[in-house]
């Protein structure tokens, strides 16, 4: 059963903004990954994609054509990442849609129960905003129209946490969109969100632009985990936090941070769970600096023989939720998140 909002909260819990996509160029860092999207175990799904399309080729090389007629693979365009403008217009919102429309953004595509209907509407409804010195934050959970945008910012991370050349980032794309599609029809028992960011110089003002900053993974409760995730393995009963990633070009403004705490706010209204995890490889030393900040303390940690399989070293980490999730006064807009 959904919480109801805490007025007193400083993050705005209200129908979101309608955002329209225009295309700017941005690129990606990635703040923590997890199965399948970790770099390490993408690598076996990676190699056969690209098996499979060095074998259509033959004894030519392996490349990425943009010909239709010849390239396999659906043609992916590295910089998808789209700025948004807030519309004003009531009637074009999101939330004035009904979910007995058939194309409705949030529906998965298969029978949901009653409970699962309402369940839905109030992720449509959820939405996080705070200010920030530098500008302004909102986090929302994905539309459908946004799936491309999500996995330019994740293929673009995790190629870059794989040190592949910026060829191989349309494989990268098509194994990361069949995952978001096949997360998708979960709903509602996880939820992708998009965080957006309007500086205070991008104009004033509900005519405004926001961006398209960042990108979190939520999933509540045994229904929405992953079959397979990376060790040391979290309750698949408890909610999990995920395939965090911000844009390159917006970091130090906090915004890592506060895709954090939307995640365990809307954890807070969608699970009866207070015990969250998350996982943090070891060498990412800022966003492990972020996560104890935020309370998540190291429950376990990967033994060293994963080395020998080429995985990077990781820490589960966890959190007790308080029983009203309400936002510290810290703010993060000068670190590296």
């Amino acid at each position: 059963m959904v919480k109801p909002c805490d007025s007193s909260s400083s993050s705005h819990r209200h129908s979101p903004p309608l955002f329209h996509s225009t295309t700017t160029t941005t690129m990606a860092s990635t703040l923590s990954l997890s199965f399948p999207l970790d770099p390490q175990n993408l690598h076996t799904r990676f190699i056969s994609a690209a098996t499979t399309t060095a074998n259509l080729y033959k004894t030519r090389p392996f490349t990425l054509s943009t010909t239709p007629h010849t390239n396999p693979l659906p043609s992916f365009h590295p910089h998808p990442s789209p700025s948004f403008r807030i519309s004003s217009s009531q009637s074009q919102s999101p939330s004035s849609a009904t979910l007995d429309d058939p194309s409705h953004p949030f529906l998965p595509g298969r029978f949901l129960t009653n409970e699962e209907l309402q369940q839905l509407e109030s992720l449509e409804a959820f939405l996080y905003s705070h200010e920030l010195e530098s500008g302004t934050m909102w986090v929302r959970v994905m539309r459908a129209h946004e799936v491309d945008a999500v996995v330019g910012l994740l293929a673009e991370s995790f190629a870059e946490s794989m040190l592949l050349p910026a060829a191989y980032v349309n494989v990268l794309a098509f194994l990361v969109k069949q995952y978001l599609v096949e997360r998708r029809a979960l709903m509602p028992y996880m939820a992708t969100l998009v965080g957006f960011y309007k500086g205070v110089g991008d104009g004033d003002g509900e005519g405004g632009e926001m961006q398209m900053a960042g990108t979190v993974e939520v999933c509540f409760d045994r229904r929405g985990a992953n079959s397979s995730v990376p060790s040391p393995a979290p309750p698949k009963d408890s909610p999990y936090i995920c395939n965090m990633a911000v844009q390159k070009s917006l970091r130090r403004r906090g915004i890592g941070w506060h895709l954090l705490k939307a995640s365990e706010e809307l954890i807070s209204q969608m699970s009866s769970s207070r015990e969250v995890y998350l996982h943090c490889r070891m060498i990412d030393a800022a966003p492990f600096n972020m996560y104890t900040k935020a309370g998540y303390k190291v429950m376990n940690t990967d033994s060293i023989l994963v080395l020998l399989m080429l995985q990077r070293r990781k820490h589960l980490m966890c959190k007790n939720l308080p029983l009203l999730s309400t936002p510290p006064e810290t703010d993060l807009s000068d670190s590296d998140m």
